[in-house]
């Protein structure tokens, strides 16, 4: 049985099917939401760490740390890709949540600029799974109709854990200490891993989902190995770069990460040091742009879906929501010259859940384009990889600036408009169509 490209998911679920796919989909939110609290602890809780162990940190010294994550995550992505289409989500992801709630428990060991580069190295390790591993799991367990949706709930949770991170962390730190804050959330995904594990199976190998929903997930659109086009499933992973495409995304994705990466890593420092806000203030102010980005990605998800399963097509809707979300991104800028803290919200609410927005298109793409269903995860991880040179460059590029120019926020956030810009231009123009990849000359293995 072949793939069908042109399939639209337009069907609705029957009456009497499972809803299984929920709740495998309300798990790998959670998952993501446990995992971006865990990544985004360090940038709450760094300036109480410098603090207490009196580091002295300078700017650039504090993005080196907030950065090291990056170096080991996206050094792993790669293959956390190729591992996920491997061994499949269950395992992949059960792996990937006990090896960075290890590491994340075990950071207040750290007693120095090393320490805590090297705990937080060891954590970004760990995390590179969970992205393929979600979106694998959502392009067996959802039709093209229901993929968009099923994105923007899997991709908010790194929304909803970023977000949570400032009144969580805050709290802990407030009753206890900082170190608590890494101990219980550590803690945290060890629980959610042993959940997984015993929770998850594709579906047609889950014992409560019904006939009636395996059949509509597989004749709408989901990707798997009975939908597979048999000489596209031979194509190497190293011959997936071949692709313009494959290229596009990866541009594309890295340029939108840059500017998201300033919310994951400087957005704390810039509400306390920038615009003076206090521990109370941050813990609630801030969390606003991260709730507004959740809110535009769950409903344009939503909105696409009607749109495809309405009969529109599939590359015009992930296309204009990639790109202008982008370009919507660019809103950054205006907040360096807001003239109070309100309106710099505003401002970067609006950057924030436009990039939220490009991102349902963005990883609703892997399942879209890979040649079989052996391939997405590994797409999803090479665009990731991408995306994550951003978290490396991005939170040095903003405290190299932040100490070049004494603390002023505005060259910074230029930078991050005009990659959001970029970043438009290449979905707009490098990345092709929303289809299975074709099979080039020579691409098969023989």
């Amino acid at each position: 049985m072949t793939h069908v490209a042109s399939a639209r998911g337009s069907a609705r679920a029957p009456a009497g099917a499972t809803r299984v796919r929920y709740v495998i989909l309300t798990l790998c939110f959670f998952g993501l939401v446990v995992n971006y609290l865990d990544r985004a602890n360090m940038s709450v809780a760094l300036p109480y760490i410098d603090a207490e162990l009196q580091l002295n940190l300078s700017n650039t010294e504090k993005g080196l740390i907030l950065g090291a994550f990056f170096w080991a995550y996206d050094g792993m992505m790669l293959f956390a890709g190729w591992f996920t289409d491997k061994v499949g989500s269950r395992r992949a992801f059960t792996i990937a949540a006990i090896w960075w709630s290890i590491f994340t428990a075990l950071t207040p060991l750290a007693r120095s600029f090393w320490g805590f580069f090297a705990f937080r190295f060891m954590l970004g390790a760990g995390e590179a799974p969970a992205y393929p591993s979600a979106t694998k799991a959502a392009s067996r367990w959802f039709p093209v109709g229901e993929r968009a949706f099923s994105t923007a709930v899997i991709d908010s949770g790194s929304r909803v854990g970023t977000v949570l991170s400032l009144p969580i962390v805050t709290s802990l730190i407030a009753l206890t200490t900082w170190h608590y804050s890494f101990v219980v959330l550590g803690a945290v995904g060890i629980v959610w891993a042993g959940i997984w594990y015993w929770y998850y199976r594709d579906p047609g190998e889950h014992s409560a989902a019904n006939d009636l929903e395996r059949q509509y997930i597989a004749e709408n659109g989901s990707r798997s190995e009975a939908s597979d086009n048999s000489e596209a499933a031979k194509i190497r992973w190293s011959q997936l770069f071949r692709y313009r495409t494959v290229w596009g995304m990866m541009l594309g994705f890295f340029c939108l990460n840059f500017v998201i990466y300033f919310f994951l890593t400087w957005f704390p420092d810039y509400l306390k040091n920038a615009r003076g806000l206090n521990l109370t203030q941050l813990g609630t102010l801030g969390m606003l742009p991260g709730l507004a980005a959740v809110v535009a990605a769950w409903a344009a998800g939503a909105y696409a879906d009607r749109l495809i399963r309405g009969g529109a097509n599939v590359t015009v809707v992930r296309k204009v929501v990639m790109v202008g979300g982008l370009l919507g991104g660019a809103a950054i800028l205006p907040a360096a010259f807001a003239s109070s803290v309100y309106m710099a919200l505003f401002f970067l609410a609006i950057s924030y859940s436009s990039l939220a927005v490009a991102a349902t298109g963005i990883w609703s793409l892997p399942a879209d384009v890979a040649p079989s269903s052996h391939h997405v995860a590994s797409i999803g991880g090479i665009q990731n990889f991408a995306s994550n040179i951003a978290g490396i460059v991005s939170p040095f590029m903003f405290g190299f600036l932040l100490d070049k120019f004494h603390g002023d926020y505005t060259p910074s956030f230029a930078v991050a408009s005009g990659f959001a810009v970029l970043g438009a231009f290449s979905y707009a123009f490098i990345v092709g169509r929303a289809e299975p990849l074709p099979i080039l000359p020579d691409t098969a293995r023989r």
